[in-house]
């Protein structure tokens, strides 16, 4: 079973969360994505694809905090979304000392900036906020081993696209996983770029 491998902290908060049984998504892709490979995950909405991004994300970084960079980049689509985001790592890292830090919009550079060097692990942001700080030397992205991205149909739209493909001129020596319900052509074309050798886990 996928959760019996995971770092024992993890399956800890499992158990307080009272989530015992992976979902059949979760069977088959935790252990591709523990494997380090690029990856395509395709699933219907309530197949928990969120649960899977934060239980692999936790269990990349150890369940720990380290350093000041950022170890893992979560992109969203929306500042609603990045909410929903940093609530669903939130349940597993309340006690925890792990970092996980949301890039609002609507903060001041020099304010994100700042709240970034001070330390954080896991950062989640939209496409055109992580953009913005990556423009302006505003994180060391040299340490990020996991890049995900949620809900990956969005960037159909040509804005959030030119974000992306700006981004990973920056960060392309880690592990990227695009979550999504299909496999739309316009994902596919990224296997050219950063998503190389890629795999692909279909529900």
């Amino acid at each position: 079973m996928p959760f019996k491998k995971l770092n024992p902290e993890i399956k800890e908060m499992l158990e307080h969360l009272e989530i015992t049984t992976p979902t059949p998504f979760q069977s088959k892709s935790i252990p591709v994505i523990k494997s380090g490979a690029n990856l395509f995950c395709t699933a219907p909405n309530g197949s928990g694809k969120t649960t899977t991004l934060v239980l692999t994300t936790l269990h990349k970084l150890k369940f720990e905090a380290v350093g000041t960079a950022p170890r893992a980049v979560v992109l969203v689509e929306n500042k609603e979304r990045a909410s929903e985001m940093y609530d669903a790592f939130f349940a597993f890292t309340r006690y925890k000392e792990i970092r996980i830090y949301l890039a609002e919009e609507k903060l001041h550079m020099d304010m994100l900036k700042s709240e970034i060097f001070e330390g954080i692990d896991v950062l989640i942001a939209t496409p055109k906020t992580f953009n913005k700080i990556l423009l302006a030397a505003g994180v060391n992205s040299t340490q990020i081993k996991l890049f995900s991205i949620d809900d990956s149909e969005f960037l159909s739209n040509k804005t959030a696209d030119n974000d992306l493909m700006s981004i990973t001129e920056s960060v392309n020596k880690c592990q990227f996983v695009m979550y999504s319900e299909k496999m739309m052509p316009h994902l596919k074309r990224f296997q050219s770029y950063f998503m190389q050798h890629s795999r692909i886990v279909k529900l």
